[in-house]
């Protein structure tokens, strides 16, 4: 194989734990609650049939292209455009990811935060008694309060500092084969419960039912942002990961075997989560509110709750903890490889920084409620910069940087892994990345931002 040796870097040791870590990666807080509610309300079977269509259109190949880019290089999101277009303004690619991911890492915690402290809410049955109204007041005044809110941050940045400093075999890899399968049997535990309550069949049916007339132009630029967001495509995550997968690995069947994981997973977590909410006459319609102020109440009402309840939040904590240890290691692998730190030293150093910009994101909920930059609070800003503008901006670079920049044959003999495997795929492959994708999105680009 014509391309860079690996040159003793770290790296992935399976081709499980490269599925399990980069489905982690994808898989976060958004798919177990925001994925299947967009199904719900914009049209069920219908729009999911589009989302595929988009998944398979779009996700899919842009993913395979991060995956080429780290693996021909073998090295960082940065180094590995300063590798692969050396003296050219292609590495400016690269920052816009380490500061997107950046930023991501910031807010995410925050949230991330919020789900250890419902965890201990649910062990200690702090929920018993209570009415809608209360515990939906309990949220407001735990988030909206200074210390536990700062303290659960700072806890959830340490256990992703834990995991990132031990490696990527010993430390991501080791992880993500144990948090991924229990993820998902906790989930499949989730879903059969709910789905033996009664009246679960409107749940079942509010994400499933096709409804074509729901279908319009909103609901296009929905399932296309949504199939481009959810496999964290745009932030170096997947390029960071790239670079550690082994040259005998099938790319081509890696990125289509974590595409199909995060949406099974996805609409795994709507089946845990809808029949339950129509079961109880909820509406659905609560967004990240319906997790923290109304799913806790609905779990008191259900026959064995008080178990059931603590498994969802252990769940969420882990899904939120998949993504953040692959968000934190874009950023340390690049300390390690463009600055020669020590792996040690470059966690601590970007734990430490990622946390005390989250701790002004996670405040803007209460004691800098006040404080805005051109109207938003700081987490707001964050969160309205990484994914309105850097994530498309980076993957629309991305997509033309494989379609326009690399030489054809470099990026088949990547794919083919120097021959060896056949993929007749190649020629529409680099077609999508000329001139589909690049198009697609854009339309991304301009919706988040407004434009259209």
């Amino acid at each position: 194989m014509s391309s860079i040796e690996n040159e003793g870097r770290d790296g992935f040791s399976s081709r499980f734990g490269i599925i399990c870590a980069a489905a982690g990666s994808a898989i976060g807080l958004g798919n177990i609650w925001r994925f299947p509610y967009i199904v719900g309300e914009s049209g069920g079977g219908a729009f999911l049939l589009i989302y595929l269509g988009f998944i398979l259109l779009l996700g899919i190949p842009v993913m395979l292209s991060e995956f080429v880019i780290g693996r021909r290089a073998q090295r960082n999101a940065l180094g590995s455009f300063k590798r692969l277009a050396p003296g050219k303004p292609w590495y400016l690619v690269g920052v816009m990811g380490i500061v997107a991911a950046f930023m991501i890492l910031a807010f995410y915690s925050t949230i991330a935060g919020w789900t250890l402290e419902y965890i201990v809410k649910s062990l200690t049955n702090s929920f018993s008694g209570k009415s809608p109204d209360q515990i939906a007041l309990m949220f407001d005044n735990f988030h909206t309060q200074a210390l536990w809110p700062l303290v659960w941050q700072l806890v959830f940045m340490f256990m992703t500092a834990w995991i990132i400093v031990s490696g990527v075999k010993k430390g991501i890899e080791k992880y993500a084969k144990v948090l991924m399968p229990f993820l998902v049997i906790l989930l499949i535990i989730m879903a059969v419960r709910s789905l033996t309550l009664p009246g679960a069949g409107e749940g079942l049916a509010f994400l499933f039912r096709p409804d074509f007339s729901a279908i319009d132009s909103n609901v296009l630029l929905a399932a296309l942002g949504q199939a481009f967001f959810s496999l964290s495509i745009g932030m170096g995550t997947l390029i960071t990961y790239g670079s550690y997968i082994r040259k005998d690995n099938k790319l081509g069947n890696i990125a289509v075997e974590v595409s199909v994981a995060d949406t099974l997973i996805a609409l795994l977590a709507g089946v845990a989560i809808f029949p339950a909410v129509f079961a109880f006459q909820v509406d659905p319609a609560g967004g990240p509110g319906l997790i923290f102020n109304v799913l806790p109440g609905i779990f008191q009402q259900m026959p064995g709750g008080y178990f059931f309840g603590v498994i969802f939040f252990i769940l969420l904590a882990i899904a939120a903890l998949t993504s953040s240890i692959s968000i934190l290691e874009v950023i340390v692998a690049y300390l390690t490889e463009e600055l020669s730190m020590t792996r040690r030293k470059a966690t601590v150093m970007a734990t430490s920084a990622a946390a005390f910009v989250g701790m002004f994101c996670t405040l803007s909920f209460g004691a800098l409620e006040g404080f805005t930059i051109s109207g938003l609070h700081v987490f707001d800003l964050l969160d309205f910069t990484a994914s309105n503008l850097l994530l498309p901006l980076g993957g629309l670079m991305i997509v033309l940087f494989v379609g326009w920049y690399m030489k054809g044959v470099d990026v088949k003999d990547e794919i083919t892994n120097g021959g060896v495997v056949r993929a007749r795929f190649t020629g529409a492959l680099r077609f999508i990345l000329r001139f589909v994708a690049p198009v697609a999105i854009a339309v991304v680009l301009f919706d988040s931002l407004g434009i259209i």
